[in-house]
């Protein structure tokens, strides 16, 4: 008996003291803020799967460099968006909220302006899709652009992250 309580000590001990077997520095399920270079390599990531998903033609693939150049405009805006939040910190709802409603209007229309341009750059593209690939291309797209539309609802005091790191 002696024994047995040595041993579960013993490996009590190394379990709870050893910082080999401690927790990971950053949990698994924390929330990550990625470089822009990771963000970079997510859009590229996002932009391949689509391209691959849709399976183009020879002859679609004429159409697939307006929209690639348009959703790497889109990933470019989108870092220099986080960017500029890192920089000005995301309590700006907090202290300055006539500041963070007027950055969330900029940001607005800069998104909308990036979705028009989108819009034109994938007609083209679309229009040349038999049924399949357009039941696809929708659900590529959405995955391939989302960003963080729709998951910012419930956070911050209007429910889309106003001020917070949802807020673009």
């Amino acid at each position: 008996m002696r024994k047995f309580i040595f041993v579960a000590a013993a490996a009590i001990s190394v379990v709870c003291f050893s910082p080999a077997l401690a927790a990971p520095a950053e949990p698994f399920s924390s929330r990550r803020h990625f470089s822009s270079e990771d963000m970079s390599a997510f859009a590229d990531a996002r932009i391949a799967a689509l391209k691959a998903g849709l399976k183009l033609t020879p002859e679609q693939e004429k159409n697939w460099p307006a929209l690639e150049t348009a959703m790497r405009d889109i990933a470019k805006a989108r870092i220099a968006r986080v960017e500029e939040m890192r920089e000005t910190g995301p309590g700006l709802f907090d202290t300055d909220p006539i500041g963070a409603l007027q950055r969330r209007a900029r940001n607005l229309a800069a998104r909308s302006g990036e979705m028009e341009k989108l819009s034109t750059a994938a007609k083209p593209l679309y229009d040349s899709l038999d049924d399949a690939q357009k039941r696809r291309f929708g659900a590529l797209l959405r995955s391939a652009i989302r960003e963080r539309m729709g998951r910012g609802h419930g956070r911050g005091p209007m429910g889309g992250g106003m001020g917070g790191p949802g807020m673009e």
